[in-house]
């Protein structure tokens, strides 16, 4: 239901003169909300790997609009990951126009958009008209995911190039980066290569599509393409490494295919909207839209944003936050004054996240699609799954809860159930700290035991592994020099309290959790509010828009439990490296 509040009024209202006796509204109330009318918003877009979402976001930080929409994925064989850039933008067009429409507020209300979305790479011809990137040939299938690791022959060969860029992506360039998906195009599709004159990183993608500006983010050029960038001045394609990588037709014409202009994160891209997709979204044409990040910068700049309003420590400085956003996989991510080059950590790259400030980026390719794996594929599953619905709760509060039981009755905390059982959690390579996408995941400690007491466990000591797998990448960072006293953690985990929990108690660290469970949907807003001209500067943006949180200690007497879980952890690393050591023979 929609109201009006009048606020307040103007003249002398025993007046029927409409230029002396002016009633005003203020407010307009929707559902629980209440909008401003003289107040700007702005409105932040995340494409993630499932779906689109939008939110609708004011210039004091809250989050008063969300819509999601799901997006098509193609998994036609392993390891291949394929997506559409139409079904994508429709989405777009979907949730944007939903926001709207819950809010009631007026479209020149809206004072800038802001993208972000994951690092997969979308091919267009020259017409910027979708071109395949399968095998299947399909026009639809025009991305590759950010997930998608056919590239890792390409990827070693680049990597034995051993070539100077390859120190800004921890001296290895994963097969999730973009130069070893153009290598796999240029060598395995060939036609389809010679007619892809427009390839852009997907968050490019968009802010291209909302103002046919082909511009690129410092942040995906950076931290995918291989693109340097050392100061404010001195930045470009290094056409060396273009060549030693096999791409050297991507040097010609100034480098027309893969961009000629790079800006800050929240740079406002061309003119603004277009005519055409200020009708497709609602908006009005020429509102500005910011230069995009990846989805993970977009939510670690948020977090940085946020400080809790009481605190029982000193907050560090800026350069001793990390931020985890997890979800589908954790990205680790981190800013520092000068570049800090950590083995198997991406970057440093410069103006990433935060213009002048360096960005490192550690990660693990599976986090919460590695906790659906494991506890969906054990027996117990579907006895659980039901229970929790009987209980109309989340499957693992529900699990959380049967593990809080089991140690009751055992006499321990809920971390000591694990003691017997042990897992490695690289079942989709190892990012960070190795940089080595053909490790295994490992249990050691299974029994013929198949109940949901034995679900719960696995369940539990997979949150444990994964934790144990940040505190390698973590203390990687501090090997090389980053120094690190706080955690945030952001995305859809941060939802589960034993996630967030283990966290604290295995690193030892006080973890923030933003009050906007949307952080990575306010990330994006920012940059539209950056680009909107009413801020200084994305600092400026940063700081009023940042928001509180809650603050999460370690418990001490956790500590040397899992000092030891961790040295099985890093046995098990090395035991898999001996067996592979064994088979060579």
């Amino acid at each position: 239901m929609l109201r009006i509040i009048i606020a307040g009024y103007l003249g002398n209202t025993k007046q029927k003169n409409p230029l002396t006796c002016k009633l005003f509204a203020r407010y307009v109330v929707c559902g629980s909300n209440i909008m401003e009318m003289d107040m700007a918003y702005y409105i932040g877009v995340d494409v993630g790997t499932a779906s689109v979402r939008a939110a609708l976001v004011c210039e004091k930080g809250s989050i008063l609009e969300t819509s999601e929409e799901p997006i098509i994925v193609w998994n036609q064989q392993p390891s291949f990951y394929e997506q559409s850039s139409e079904n994508i933008w429709k989405a777009v067009i979907t949730v944007v126009n939903d926001v709207m429409s819950q809010s009631k507020i007026s479209p020149d209300q809206v004072k800038g958009l802001g993208f972000d979305a994951t690092c997969s790479l979308v091919a267009l011809d020259s017409d910027f008209k979708p071109i395949s990137c399968s095998l299947s040939g399909k026009a639809d299938c025009n991305i590759i995911m950010w997930m998608d690791h056919r590239a890792e022959d390409q990827a070693q060969r680049i990597n034995a190039t051993k070539h100077s860029v390859l120190r800004y992506v921890g001296g290895t360039m994963s097969l999730e980066m973009q130069p070893p998906k153009l290598l796999w195009l240029k060598e395995r599709l060939p036609a389809q290569w010679n007619k892809m004159a427009n390839l852009f990183d997907l968050p490019d993608y968009l802010t291209w599509r909302a103002t046919d500006s082909q511009t690129r983010s410092l942040c995906s050029l950076v931290c995918k393409w291989g693109y340097e960038a050392q100061t404010a001045d001195k930045h470009g394609w290094n056409d060396e490494f273009l060549a030693a990588a096999g791409l050297e037709e991507l040097s010609l014409n100034g480098h027309c295919r893969i961009g000629q202009q790079a800006l800050y994160p929240g740079e406002c891209c061309g003119s603004g909207l277009t005519a055409l997709a200020a009708k497709e979204l609602g908006l009005v044409q020429g509102t500005p839209v910011g230069a995009s990040l990846i989805d993970a910068h977009a939510g670690g700049m948020a977090c940085l944003a946020c400080v809790p309003a009481s605190l029982p420590f000193q907050m560090p400085p800026l350069t001793s936050r990390l931020v985890l956003v997890c979800g589908t996989s954790t990205c680790h991510m981190m800013v520092s004054n000068s570049p800090i080059f950590v083995p198997g950590v991406w970057g440093p790259y410069f103006s990433a996240m935060m213009p002048k400030l360096w960005a490192s980026e550690g990660g693990q390719s599976a986090t919460g699609k590695l906790i659906d794996f494991m506890v969906e594929n054990h027996p117990a599953y579907l006895a659980a799954k039901s229970a929790a619905e009987e209980r109309n709760i989340h499957l693992y509060e529900y699990l959380n809860t049967m593990l809080e039981h089991q140690a009751h009755l055992k006499g321990v905390t809920v971390a000591h159930l694990t003691a017997d059982l042990h897992v490695y959690p690289d079942f989709h390579g190892n990012r960070s700290p190795l940089a080595d996408p053909s490790m295994k995941g490992m249990i050691c400690g299974l029994t013929l035991s198949v109940d949901v007491d034995n679900l719960a466990i696995v369940y539990l000591s997979t949150i444990q592994a994964l934790t144990y797998g940040t505190k390698h990448i973590i203390s990687e960072m501090r090997n090389s020099g980053h120094n690190i006293q706080l955690l945030y953690l952001c995305g859809g985990l941060r939802k589960n309290r034993l996630f967030v929990q283990t966290h604290a108690d295995v690193l030892g660290l006080p973890v923030i959790l933003p009050d906007t469970k949307e952080s990575v949907l306010l990330g994006a807003a920012i940059l539209g509010a950056c680009a909107s001209g009413n801020f200084k500067s994305i600092q400026d943006a940063m700081l009023t828009m940042g928001g509180g949180g809650t603050v999460i200690l370690p418990r001490e007497d956790e500590k040397r439990y899992h000092e030891n879980k961790y040295k099985v952890h890093i046995r098990m690393l090395a035991d898999q490296k001996a067996y592979r050591d064994i088979m060579k023979d």
